[in-house]
C-alpha cells in the first residue's frame, strides 16, 4: 500500500480524481466546444470544478471539509488545461474555503502499486475503508479501469455515499453516477444557451 494514502488523516468527504484523465477531457472539451460556440474558452477554473463536483456528489451548504486529492503521471508537474494548475506551485497542500466549506488539495504521482492494479482503485480501497469518511466522489479513467473500480466499491459498507463520475452512463454498481464533462463545461465557462440545438 502507498503510505501517503495509508497515514494520510482523511476528512468525511473525499473527492479521488485521476488528473491526467481529467485535464486530457478538458482539452477535448475546450478543442470542441471552441469550434461549436465560435469563441475562445480559457482553462476550466479549479475551484468552480471542485464545487460542481462537490454539489453532484451531494454536498449542500455549510461548514463541510473536503479532500480533493489529485492523482498524476510522475512526469506531469501541472495540469495544463486548468488554472490554477501547478501541482507542487498551486495546489499541493492548498486550500481555499466558499459555502460548501473547506477544500484541501494533495496530489500524488501514480507510481505503480507493488501489488499490481493501479494507485487509483487502491486510493478508492483506502478512502472508503476509512470509518471518517462519509461521501467519496471519483473521477477514474473509466475507459481504462471502470471496471476494477466498480469491484473495489463491491465491498464498501452502504453508509457511504459514493459517486462515480464518467463522461457516459457505465454499467451500474453499489454507487451513484454522474456526467463529468457538466462540471467541467461550468468550470470552463460554458453556458447552456450558447450550445445551439442540431
Amino acid at each position: 500500500m502507498n503510505t501517503n494514502l495509508d497515514q494520510a488523516r482523511w476528512s468525511e468527504n473525499v473527492i479521488i480524481a485521476d488528473a491526467d484523465y481529467v485535464d486530457a477531457v478538458a482539452f477535448d472539451i475546450i478543442v470542441n466546444f471552441e469550434r461549436i460556440i465560435g469563441r475562445r474558452i480559457p482553462k476550466a477554473d479549479m475551484a468552480r470544478w471542485v464545487d460542481c463536483i462537490a454539489l453532484d456528489g451531494g454536498l449542500r451548504p455549510g461548514e463541510h471539509t473536503t479532500q480533493v486529492v489529485l492523482l498524476h503521471g510522475e512526469s506531469r508537474s501541472r495540469l495544463e488545461n486548468f488554472e490554477p494548475g501547478d501541482y507542487a506551485a498551486d495546489l499541493d497542500g492548498k486550500a481555499f474555503s466558499d459555502n460548501l466549506g473547506e477544500f484541501t488539495f494533495s496530489s500524488l504521482p501514480a507510481v505503480k502499486p507493488t501489488g499490481g492494479g493501479s494507485l487509483f482503485t487502491e486510493a478508492v480501497e483506502v478512502v472508503c475503508a476509512a470509518p471518517e469518511v462519509k461521501r467519496v466522489m471519483l473521477i477514474p479513467n473509466a475507459e481504462l479501469i471502470y471496471d476494477d473500480v466498480r469491484r473495489a466499491l463491491s465491498r464498501v459498507a452502504d453508509d457511504k455515499r459514493v459517486t462515480v463520475f464518467a463522461m457516459q452512463p457505465m454499467a451500474g454498481g453499489n454507487f451513484r453516477q454522474e456526467i463529468l464533462g457538466y462540471s467541467l463545461m461550468s468550470a470552463l465557462g460554458i453556458k447552456a444557451e450558447e450550445i445551439k440545438p442540431y
